[in-house]
């Protein structure tokens, strides 16, 4: 259930709402809005809600019907904002998040972190453990992809966002990265996502190849239960019997996931069409359908790139899809960064 306190509820109210809840077996979540103050009260345990309607300081009592409790806008009305440093996800501004799909040299991770920064972006994407199909393929460079990778950020004003794959590495990617990142395959991870909720970092759960909106809100439900309340979500396309594309980008589950939660959506445009030529019309979709922001592959040799070569921008094509958000962007009421472009040719 969600308490709504009264706009001059004391603190000692508070406190003796939290207090009775707990008593009945509920877990906690506590909101403080400029205005009110939400108490978010989640467990297996079922209580008459007239026993906390009838305490002082308290406004309503609502019932939460969806299976996942915190993470609906029942919980939260308002917009999550997540805040890293000086960038904020779910706020006014379209956040990009940009480079290769894994660090492979210094070489390669300096060029792509210097080209995402020229054209906007804010956050620099790479992986250092690579889940992928084959055992055969490149893996990642490890602690020594992540030494690249935040020495490049750090050179460039960018933040870095990097996969986690399994529990073991989340100390070591939390020495590097500012945001940890879920890929589609650990979605139902569940023990991995129960960790992450002891994070200090945010979250960034991409949706699974085959799950409904419902899972995938239930899997975010994971992280915040364990107390970390800064979760995005991110599309990244689904599989269906359609193969032109390496999947099926659903811009749909953007204006349905605002609906249904307040957590910020991110819209992943690389994985949902695994084809460079497709990334700009799905990034611009995106925009124009209400994404709080994109994350895109971006490599300067992309065709000898040792993992998703083939969805990867090149630098000049990056440069122009960010022009066009900007124009895009406001017509929303949304804004994307104003920075110059270095404009290097759009002839690829």
């Amino acid at each position: 259930m969600v308490v709504v306190m009264q706009e001059r509820a004391t603190g000692e109210q508070v406190e003796r709402v939290i207090a009775q809840l707990v008593e009945m077996g509920f877990d906690i979540h506590r909101s403080t809005g400029a205005l009110r103050t939400v108490i978010g009260a989640v467990g297996r345990t079922s209580a008459d809600p007239r026993l906390i309607e009838l305490l002082d300081g308290v406004h309503e009592v609502l019932r939460i019907t969806e299976p996942y409790k915190l993470a609906s806008r029942t919980f939260k009305p308002e917009n999550t904002v997540i805040t890293v440093g000086d960038v904020r996800i779910g706020g006014d501004e379209v956040i990009v998040m940009a480079g290769p799909c894994s660090a492979e040299s210094a070489e390669q991770v300096e060029a792509a972190a210097a080209a995402v920064k020229r054209a906007g972006a804010k956050v620099l994407r790479g992986g250092a453990y690579k889940p992928r199909s084959s055992p055969y393929s490149f893996q990642g460079l490890g602690e020594e992809g992540l030494q690249l990778l935040r020495g490049a950020a750090d050179r460039h004003n960018l933040k870095l966002i990097s996969e986690v794959m399994e529990s073991g590495q989340i100390s070591t990617i939390e020495r590097y990265a500012d945001i940890l990142q879920v890929g589609a395959r650990n979605m139902q991870n569940y023990t991995l996502l129960r960790d992450l909720g002891k994070s200090r970092l945010p979250v960034m759960l991409k949706r699974g190849i085959s799950a409904t909106i419902e899972e995938w809100l239930l899997s975010a439900e994971y992280i915040l239960a364990g107390g970390n309340m800064n979760v995005m979500l991110c599309e990244r396309g689904i599989r269906t019997f359609e193969s032109y594309t390496r999947n099926t980008l659903d811009i749909s589950a953007i204006p349905v996931v605002q609906h249904l939660s307040h957590l910020p959506i991110i819209v992943d445009p690389s994985h949902g069409t695994g084809r460079r030529d497709k990334v700009a019309s799905m990034a611009r979709a995106a925009v124009a359908a209400g994404a709080d922001g994109l994350i895109i592959e971006v490599h300067c040799d992309p065709d000898h790139a040792m993992s998703d070569g083939a969805q990867s921008m090149y630098p000049a094509q990056f440069d122009r899809v960010m022009a066009e958000l900007r124009i895009i962007a406001p017509a929303i009421g949304r804004s994307i960064c104003l920075e110059p472009v270095a404009r290097r040719g759009w002839s690829r």
